[in-house]
């Protein structure tokens, strides 16, 4: 039996705390307080070293049922398409037209936020509609 109870999803990041907010604007999420002694993440950043400052951030489901997301610096972009992505769960239980209009609002919603709207799919007869997006620093999503 495994013993791994949780897990956290990282993303590889040029400004981890932008896209940490991005992702609390699109899931719910927030970010965690800071250390103790620490009034806002600024502060805490700020006692680290210069090398050091700016190199995560973090926002977790505030109920607890979704997993942690990491956000850490690298210096290089986003080149080649992810390997793993999101799947963000706005359509549950629809279908057909009802389905497309939900995930349509949610995509115009996030695109508001700086996402991009890729590509609709469209549902054939197998698999309901979805639409790919990217994030802020182009890393790829889906509205299911």
């Amino acid at each position: 039996m495994a013993s791994v109870r949780q897990v956290q999803v990282t993303f590889d990041s040029v400004e981890p705390e932008r896209l940490a907010y991005f992702w609390c604007e699109v899931l719910g999420y927030e970010v965690p307080m800071p250390p103790d002694g620490f009034a806002p993440w600024t502060d805490y950043d700020a006692s680290l070293p210069a090398e050091s400052q700016g190199r995560a951030f973090v926002c977790a489901d505030p109920t607890g049922a979704g997993p942690r997301l990491h956000f850490q610096r690298v210096s290089e972009e986003k080149v080649v398409k992810n390997r793993v992505h999101l799947d963000v769960r706005v359509g549950t239980d629809l279908e057909g037209d009802e389905r497309l209009s939900a995930l349509q609002a949610e995509s115009d919603r996030l695109v508001a936020l700086g996402a991009a709207q890729v590509k609709v799919l469209h549902a054939d007869g197998v698999d309901e509609s979805c639409i790919v997006m990217q994030d802020i620093e182009g890393n790829e999503f889906c509205l299911d």
